[in-house]
């Protein structure tokens, strides 16, 4: 998917080979501009202009979602595919009450015209829509659910996530992808939100696109990871392999930058910094960075091989092994 700039083509994302299992958490990870964002928002045909996808598949059920128009589209966002965005307040609307943007994606997609559409309020003729929004705010633990009629502005941040919650839920879809939830969170309003999630996972029959930055996440909530670099999948594996058998140098960095409760144990920063998707390395992304760089590493993009069962690397590190 790329970008096409006064400066330039961005590539944004190059080759991304991802499989999601269904009633399975996978954590997308990488630093700020790998493209983890992209990646999602690619999924739901959301890609902002002037993006556009210049090739590969995206497969949902049988379906290529390239390959269908936007009315199409839209019968499955919400419905089939969910989305929760990182800034409640970007995708609030201030102007409308939070009990109406709840329903509104369920009253569209399931055709009940029983509800009044008053900007305003859902307290119209259908009771039934209104017992609905309140079990779905139960359901994210929003404090008083009864309380439908507030505004956006009224919340907490803690709150207003659990509105975007909500709303994602709404239509019970098969597929949630979750942009760092809780990154503009302070950290006990983010315990509360990750802790949510893993009760709506036990409790609900769903598969998970976790997109988030922060490895200690990754490690409360995600059964799979994928590691993305600049625009590139370079490993992918289970969780406890991630953390306890780390392959790519990539990987392996971002674990000795983390800190850590042991003293004796200094996080070590990676030099270098995510390259300029204009002109980007020739050969692996990485290299630049890499401690471990060989002349092919230079020239040659690595394939991403399967070097253990469920295991994969993109490095030409392993590829010689």
């Amino acid at each position: 998917m790329y970008f096409d700039t006064y400066a330039g083509t961005v590539r944004a994302l190059e080759g991304i080979n991802l499989e999601l299992y269904k009633n399975e958490v996978t954590g997308l990870v990488g630093e700020t501009g790998s493209g983890k964002s992209m990646t999602a928002l690619s999924i739901l045909g959301l890609v902002p202009s002037p993006g556009k996808i210049h090739g590969g598949e995206i497969w949902f059920k049988g379906t290529n979602l390239l390959k269908i128009g936007e009315k199409e589209l839209n019968k499955k966002r919400g419905k089939e595919i969910a989305m929760v965005f990182q800034d409640p307040d970007l995708y609030l609307n201030p102007l409308l009450r939070i009990g109406f943007q709840i329903s509104e994606g369920f009253d569209d997609h399931n055709n009940n015209n029983g509800l009044v559409k008053n900007k305003w309020s859902i307290t119209g003729k259908n009771e039934t829509q209104r017992k609905r929004v309140v079990e779905l705010l139960k359901s994210v633990s929003f404090p008083n659910p009864d309380e439908i009629d507030r505004y956006p502005h009224e919340l907490s941040g803690g709150m207003k996530q659990r509105i975007l919650l909500a709303m994602a839920l709404a239509c019970n879809p098969e597929l949630m992808i979750l942009d760092e939830p809780t990154t503009a969170l302070d950290v006990t309003i983010q315990a509360q939100i990750l802790e949510l999630l893993k009760n709506i996972k036990k409790k609900k029959d769903f598969t998970v696109l976790y997109i988030t930055h922060d490895l200690d996440v990754v490690k409360e909530i995600c059964d799979r990871v994928a590691l993305m670099y600049a625009g590139t999948i370079v490993e992918v594996a289970p969780v406890k392999t991630i953390f306890n058998n780390a392959k790519h140098p990539y990987l392996i960095s971002l674990l000795k930058s983390m800190p850590s409760i042991s003293e004796d144990k200094i996080p070590e920063d990676i030099p270098g910094s995510v390259p300029n998707l204009i002109s980007p390395p020739p050969g692996c992304r990485f290299h630049p960075r890499c401690e471990y760089t060989m002349d092919i590493c230079k020239n040659a993009v690595p394939d991403i091989l399967e070097i253990e069962p469920n295991h994969w690397v993109a490095c030409h590190l392993h590829a010689q092994a």
